[in-house]
């Protein structure tokens, strides 16, 4: 935390390019910590009658001593200003300074007034699931204040490159919260794109002045996304539990690799989002939670024997759903636990079933990219080249069907020489 501060003022004219004869206005230049404002005094001057060393009007007419006694009355208020922060032992910025100086001091914008408005406006946007990414970056947040900033909130006009880039290699070395392994990178390039989220809402909303991100480049590490393989897919479809509540979770996990449905979505399946599609077979006809966007997918046969499976289920059909789902927690811990059972190395999610709709069910079965895409939900091939990879044994079956066809060319011209 700074214990001594810097401030100065200088006052300045913005002289046209084009015509340099052209009266100018008169700004107050404030510096504070190294951050710099300029404020317009309303008033007017020519570029001739200004001195640019002194920051005043030069000569002794009645204008010019006008002029340089409204300079030094906006010194004095801009200094009161800076002094009034300083004496009252309260953050010294450059915004406090200025909206002191503009009878606006309740306005200026922190942190957490910033996290508290997006919050307010978010709520009804954004999916649950997603406003917890959001919670979870609020306290790393709030937790890097307090443990480097020795504060519990920051004014957004002090925030700038050297506070990002300290926060990053906060979440670098801090412990996480509610996990036992340390984040990784993704994880914090994640918190970090979620605040420069927040911080480009400040913007928009005219609390700040210049972007601290401009500078900033989010590092994202490649990986290639998990997926079940057909044999691993398999041993789940062939497995049956006693317990009726693993059998359940299985089947809606086995779902989600039938139609690449997030788990969210198949939360909010109802009969009404079955219907016929244009080929006059059963499509699911719905829209993704998490963006809006909607959602036409064709059932495979695997997919609608589910469906009928738990048609008549008492607490599906008590709250008017498709499936008895739970939540996702919950989910996520029977999955564990099938994949112990199954012994399946994988860690059984949603996000894995959807991975494995998008490869094992559709890509590696000649499904064009662009239908997954659509059947995903994504708004651009790119974000489905993300999720799905071409497996090793469909690029071997294609160099094999690729060998067949030049073999058969060549039989055909070995043939109509010796004809010929």
């Amino acid at each position: 935390m700074k214990t001594k501060n810097t401030f100065g003022i200088h006052f300045i004219i913005r002289v046209s390019n084009s015509n340099k004869t052209v009266p100018s206005l008169i700004y107050a230049r404030i510096t504070v910590n190294g951050q710099r404002t300029e404020i317009s005094l309303k008033l007017k001057i020519s570029p001739t009658s200004w001195d640019n060393i002194k920051g005043k009007a030069k000569g002794k007419s009645e204008d010019t001593v006008r002029i340089n006694a409204h300079i030094e009355r906006v010194r004095s208020l801009i200094t009161d200003a800076y002094h009034q922060l300083v004496q009252q032992k309260r953050v010294v910025s450059i915004g406090a300074v200025k909206n002191i100086f503009l009878g606006h001091d309740d306005t200026e914008s922190s942190l957490l007034k910033l996290i508290d408005y997006h919050r307010e406006i978010a709520t009804s946007k954004l999916a649950y699931g997603t406003l917890k990414n959001y919670f979870s970056t609020e306290k790393y947040l709030k937790s890097y204040l307090r443990k480097v900033h020795n504060r519990t909130d920051i004014y957004l006009s002090e925030i700038n490159y050297k506070f990002i880039f300290d926060f990053e290699n906060f979440l670098r070395n801090c412990k996480p919260i509610h996990k036992h392994q340390p984040l990784n990178n993704n994880g914090i390039m994640k918190h970090i794109e979620r605040f420069k989220k927040l911080i480009n809402l400040a913007i928009t909303m005219e609390w700040m002045e210049k972007d601290p991100f401009t500078k900033y480049k989010l590092q994202f590490e490649k990986t290639e996304r998990g997926h079940l393989t057909k044999s691993e897919l398999e041993i789940l479809v062939n497995k049956n539990f006693a317990i009726e509540r693993l059998q359940a979770v299985l089947d809606m996990f086995l779902f989600s690799c039938y139609t690449g449905l997030a788990y969210i979505d198949i939360f909010h399946l109802v009969p009404q989002n079955i219907a016929k599609g244009s080929d006059g077979k059963d499509w699911i006809i719905s829209s993704r939670e998490k963006t809006k966007i909607p959602v036409r997918v064709p059932l495979l046969p695997e997919a609608l024997e589910l469906i009928e499976k738990y048609k008549d289920h008492p607490i599906a059909f008590a709250k008017g759903k498709l499936f008895p789902v739970i939540s996702n927690q919950r989910m996520n811990g029977y999955l564990k636990e099938i994949a112990i059972i199954c012994e399946i190395d994988k860690n059984l999610s949603f996000h894995l079933a959807r991975h494995t709709f998008a490869t094992t069910i559709t890509l590696n079965n000649g499904v064009p990219i662009e239908s997954v895409s659509k059947m995903l939900g994504h708004t651009a091939i790119k974000t489905t080249q993300i999720y799905a990879k071409v497996l090793e044994h469909k690029l071997g079956e294609d160099m094999d069907n690729l060998r067949e066809r030049r073999l058969i060319q060549e039989n055909h011209k070995y043939n109509f020489e010796e004809s010929n």
